[in-house]
């Protein structure tokens, strides 16, 4: 792009930065160079990470927008680092969701999904699929991120289709995956059942309903309690504890089921807790999972009193026809009128809610496909307790995933929905048999006939989730891709998904590819609102990723996302926090500019930090090389807090309010070999600073780069910066630490008594030692000018002059002589309140070091520094009560 190489001829950059331009016109750039293509260096060591797969329902939301950009972040970094980098994009259909969405479109519409048929409705829902994974795709650029789009997969494409299909049938000839009638969740608003989380449990105010069952030989009653009464005309029995003496006689009797008249007996089992209520339950086998476990023991018949949409169907008797909740209103009625009804109380209880529709989920007998869990759950255990497991971060979450893997259940895979995963089963209507197969050919050969029908169900949509990672790169075919990229190196998603996606990941992988899916996995929290409420439609609290990039920039929307959390913890959103930021890309834009003008002119090839140097240069590439040591290893860590913070304040700090300010002295200087260096020194460290800073800032990193001297097409692909010994200078350390502890003492005398930086002053300091008097006397430009100095004194025996404000810093003690300037009375307090300080921080450091729990563990060099300081602050508090006695003598 012609307008994109023209800025290697720029040394300026406009008055202002514009977002969107930039963001535009280096998107565009990269997509069209192809920078984010993986195998460009086939040599490199590959660092994979695939996107958890969006669901094609919607638009992306904010929680989106971090758990994007902390991805982006390290692909970005390892891809400049030298790795050959893949971030392997993908959508999700998300059935039960996506279905839903296509339906209320239709009933707007004033259409069914019933009146479409089957193949209709499918070919609506790839419409939405096709629009809203365009919309993703538009957000993903928006936001920045380096994907690979050449391999982007949607869950239901013909690759990820062929390879659900091969681990069904795999798993159904390993008995794995069976088929039978038990207890699901159903949910009666989607009318499909669901699996265990994706149920959500909400405590709602409800009631006990105590009903006395009469025995049918009228010799008494027994006391049952029930939630859910209009579930009573499904009884098929009354349950007591084997050694409850309380109804010993009774068991073997027949009970009269009040108004539906049926007979049912009185059954012993340990299910029951004989010291709870009544120490009776009613046994309801085809709406209670407990109860179908119960019932199965005692040969029980399974009534099943509603049909798929929550209606009470024909074995309801009376109350055919009238909805679950109608139908207790009007049971309840009839059982006071009847005088079974011997109690009501109010009861607190959780009650189970679709996660998807929010209906209150029945538990409802049905016959579903289901994956038998023990034999997969038991390799996962196993390969985390052996060297080969997956590293959780944070660390507790590993216990997490660890407790539900050991207490899982049998996964109910089956889905009665139309968008999805056909699954790969036929049917035999006139011998009642079941052929697993992936083609219908297949399943015909199996059963030695044609007139199969295919299973109408479809697959949970985790089903294919849990494939992600190997069926993304190709398997079952063993690709290239497949052999190159897989395992993974880390996932990074949300705590609130460990268990519907993150552990059958794992336990999927290990079956099909004996492998973990991934090195690592990143736990992160949600995004809550600034009062740590989480985001909903209901409460008009979400914040739209899009609109704060239109308002703020992406570069500020992704800095404030991914550097104000720590792993696993959840992340208040500001506003005023993004603001910051912006005004911090505001702050690297204008330290830019001036460096540009001041390197007009000045070629790649001239670079040269050897040599002659100043302090302030040698110390700011030292600053640089911790820096870029530092956030390396914190990046690794996923510490992405700490590296923000770091970063911050190593360019807001260092390099913008000092640095900056100390260059302009050789900048501006008639020595043209200082300025040279200098510029040198400029030129190669704001390099490298947008080089460290491009990660989280893409587009205003690749904006100033492109204008810097520089060598290469674009900063994506630009080296990470490494620690190098050879910048590693501890003596222009001290020294910078020195002049800006000198400087900061100064500004701060001044404001104290109101004498502005553009008034000259006398400035004497008392160097500690001689080492210390050559710092100064080899930085005398730095501190004449920066103090804005009339008159500059040092030396090792130098007095304080009368009526002198005083500041001791270590290494030395400064005397402004502000005669007419200052009243003694108010000097000595202020130098009594310094003491007090000080006292408070030797007190502080005492207290550390005369502690055994800190002396016995802390590393010696930890040990030796609070020493330093503890003798450092000593010294200050001395000098200052000395210059207090001075001053009141």
């Amino acid at each position: 792009m012609s307008d994109i190489q023209s800025n290697e001829n720029q040394t300026s950059l406009p008055t202002t930065y514009d977002p969107k331009s930039a963001e535009q016109k280096w998107y565009t750039y990269w997509m069209e160079n192809g920078f984010f293509k993986a195998g460009r260096v086939p040599e490199a060591k590959p660092y994979t990470i695939v996107i958890p797969p969006p669901n094609v329902t919607g638009v992306l939301h904010i929680g989106h927008a971090l758990d994007f950009t902390l991805q982006d972040i390290l692909i970005r970094a390892k891809r400049m680092q030298g790795y050959d980098a893949l971030w392997l994009p993908g959508t999700d259909h998300a059935g039960i969701a996506t279905q839903a969405k296509v339906e209320q479109k239709l009933r707007e519409e004033g259409v069914s999904r019933y009146d479409l048929g089957r193949e209709k409705f499918l070919e609506k829902a790839w419409e939405w699929k096709h629009t809203y994974a365009a919309n993703i795709q538009s957000q993903w650029a928006k936001m920045g991120l380096s994907l690979d789009y050449s391999r982007e997969r949607f869950t239901l494409d013909e690759g990820l289709s062929d390879a659900v299909k091969e681990v069904f049938v795999k798993l159904y000839e390993k008995d794995l995956i069976y088929r039978g009638k038990r207890i699901i969740n159903w949910d009666p608003a989607a009318r499909t059942a669901l699996s265990d989380i994706e149920v959500e449990y909400k405590e709602t105010q409800g009631h006990l309903y105590h009903l006395k069952y009469p025995l049918k030989d009228g010799s008494g009653s027994i006391t049952v309690a029930t939630t859910r009464p209009e579930t009573m005309l499904g009884d098929t029995a009354v349950a007591v504890h084997p050694e409850d003496e309380r109804y010993a006689d009774m068991v073997g009797k027949m009970l009269v089921l009040p108004i539906i008249g049926r007979e049912i007996p009185v059954i012993a089992d340990e299910y029951v807790e004989k010291d709870f209520g009544s120490g009776a339950v009613k046994i309801t086998p085809a709406h209670d999972p407990n109860d179908f476990e119960v019932g199965l023991r005692h040969d029980l018949p399974q009534i099943n009193v509603m049909d798929e949409g929550g209606t009470m169907n024909e074995e309801a008797g009376i109350y055919a026809g009238l909805d679950r909740a109608d139908c207790r209103k009007k049971i309840v009625a009839d059982l006071k009128e009847q005088g079974v009804l011997v109690g009501i109380e109010d009861h607190v209880h959780q009650v189970g809610h679709s996660e998807r529709t929010g209906a209150v989920v029945e538990p409802y007998l049905s016959t579903q496909w289901f994956v038998k869990m023990q034999p997969l759950a038991e390799r996962a255990i196993n390969a985390q307790n052996s060297e080969n497991g997956v590293n959780f971060v944070p660390e507790r979450f590993e216990k997490t995933y660890l407790h539900w893997i050991e207490n899982i259940r049998d996964w109910c895979i089956s889905r009665q929905l139309w968008w999805g995963h056909r699954i790969p089963a036929w049917h035999c209507d006139e011998t009642g048999e079941v052929f697993v197969a992936k083609t219908e050919e297949e399943a015909r050969k199996l059963a030695g006939r044609d007139d199969l029908r295919q299973d109408e169900d479809v697959l949970d949509t985790w089903f294919s989730s849990a494939l992600w990672p190997f069926s993304t790169l190709g398997w079952p075919e063993r690709t290239e891709d497949l052999k190159r990229y897989y395992p993974t190196d880390v996932l990074v998603t949300g705590y609130d998904i460990i268990y519907f996606w993150v552990a059958r990941m794992i336990f999927t992988a290990l079956e099909f590819t004996d492998q973990v899916p991934f090195k690592d996995v990143l736990m992160h929290g949600l995004v809550r609102d600034s009062e740590g409420r989480k985001m909903s439609k209901s409460l008009g609290n979400g914040v739209d990723p899009l609109e704060v990039i239109d308002q703020y920039g992406a570069d500020a929307m992704r800095f404030m996302l991914s550097t104000g959390i720590t792993p696993g913890q959840d992340l208040r959103f500001r506003f005023e926090r993004v603001e910051q930021i912006r005004n911090f890309a505001n702050k690297i834009w204008n330290a830019s500019r001036f460096a540009l003008m001041n390197l007009e002119g000045f070629k790649y090839e001239q670079i040269d930090i050897t040599g002659e140097l100043t302090t302030a240069d040698r110390w700011i590439l030292h600053r640089m090389n911790e820096t870029a040591r530092d956030i390396t290893r914190l990046m690794d860590s996923y510490e992405f807090g700490e590296t923000g913070r770091l970063l911050y304040n190593f360019i807001w700090d260092d390099l913008c309010d000092w640095y900056i300010e100390f260059a302009k002295l050789s900048l501006y200087g008639e020595d043209a070999a200082a300025k040279a260096k200098t510029q040198s020194v400029l030129a190669y460290v704001l390099d490298r600073t947008m080089r460290m800073i491009h990660p989280f800032m893409p587009f205003i990193s690749e904006e100033i780069w492109q204008h810097l001297p520089h060598e290469g097409e674009t900063i994506t692909l630009a080296q990470w910066p490494t620690y190098d010994e050879s910048l590693e200078n501890a003596a222009a350390a001290r020294e910078m630490e020195l002049l800006m502890e000198i400087i900061r003492s100064v500004r701060n005398i001044r404001a104290e008594v109101n004498v502005p930086m553009s008034k000259k002053i006398e400035l004497n300091v008392k160097a500690t030692s001689p080492e210390t008097l050559e710092i100064l006397t080899a930085n005398e430009g730095y501190i004449r000018r920066f103090c804005n100095t009339s008159e500059y004194v040092s030396g090792l025996d130098l007095q304080a002059p009368d009526k002198a404000m005083t500041s001791v810093i270590t290494g030395a003690e400064l005397y402004l002589p502000l005669a007419g300037l200052i009243d003694i009375a108010q000097e000595i307090a202020r130098l009594e309140k310094e003491v007090k300080t000080l006292n408070s921080e030797v007190e502080r450091v005492d207290k550390k070091l005369s502690n055994p729990g800190f002396t016995s563990k802390a590393p010696a060099h930890v040990i030796e520094e609070e020493r330093a300081k503890q003798a450092d602050y000593s010294d200050k508090r001395d000098k200052v009560l000395a210059r207090i006695a001075e001053l009141k003598g």
